[in-house]
């Protein structure tokens, strides 16, 4: 993998205090499991950078390499990958994940 494109990646995912890589975008994701993170993410109520892996497959495969995570989508907030779809769910349903944006500064609606 050209480092390159893992150096966008690492500057993408330190200089936003959320980022989702995901099939689509917010306003049109392209799959189930990206679609999920972003209604977990939208009901929570903060703002987040959205990734299509789909318009470029250099990016789509480097950041399978950059996490060594098979799958997308891929959330990231202050820098530290959290996890995929089944994750974020699991935190979202028993507050896990709510608490960690608040712990790490990041303001939540719902």
């Amino acid at each position: 993998m050209a480092n390159d494109i893992l150096d966008k990646i690492r500057k993408e995912v330190n200089d936003n205090d959320i980022v989702l890589y995901m099939k689509g975008c917010a306003e049109a994701p392209e799959c189930g499991f990206s679609s999920m993170v972003v209604q977990v993410l939208s009901h929570l109520g903060v703002s987040f950078k959205d990734v299509n892996v789909l318009a470029d497959s250099e990016v789509r495969q480097g950041i399978k390499d950059f996490t060594e995570w098979p799958t997308i989508p891929q959330l990231y907030v202050k820098g530290e990958f959290v996890g995929g779809c089944d994750i974020i769910r699991e935190m979202y349903e028993d507050g896990e994940l709510k608490q960690l944006l608040q712990d790490k500064g990041i303001s939540v609606a719902a």
